[in-house]
């Protein structure tokens, strides 16, 4: 019970400041209403066009791009950090869940390969080609 009486007094407070904050927001906050609170908000731009437009295909295609590109260098991250930390790769040798370190670094090469065809292709195909 020590261990945990900590977090238990963390969340305790941590809920009491947030319900806290949105009370005292309610009771002191402007209540004034008006046509331009009302308007729909969208980045700091007045909307121009319907709510409902459809959006092209390309804006879809380069955010998913950029989020597997991203994903993929959160794998490699991890990989880098443990390559150069002496109980990362060298130790899982040492313990035997990896063959060698020459083996980490050609799943790793292989990886970064498949990464850079992808971005080939992708090139190709002219994801970036903003028109």
């Amino acid at each position: 019970m020590d261990a945990i009486l900590p977090v238990l007094l963390f969340v305790a407070i941590a809920a009491a400041v947030s319900v806290g904050l949105v009370t005292v927001s309610g009771l002191i906050g402007p209540r004034r209403s008006g046509a331009v609170k009302a308007m729909p908000y969208e980045s700091g731009m007045d909307p121009l066009h319907d709510t409902r437009r459809r959006f092209d295909v390309r804006f879809h295609l380069v955010a998913i791009t950029f989020l597997v590109f991203d994903v993929e260098l959160l794998f490699l991250y991890p990989w880098a950090v443990a390559s150069r930390s002496p109980a990362g790769v060298d130790a899982a040798v040492a313990g035997g869940i990896v063959a060698s370190r020459g083996l980490v670094f050609a799943g790793a090469m292989v990886f970064l390969s498949l990464v850079v065809v992808g971005f080939a292709y992708d090139w190709r195909k002219g994801v970036f080609r903003w028109r």
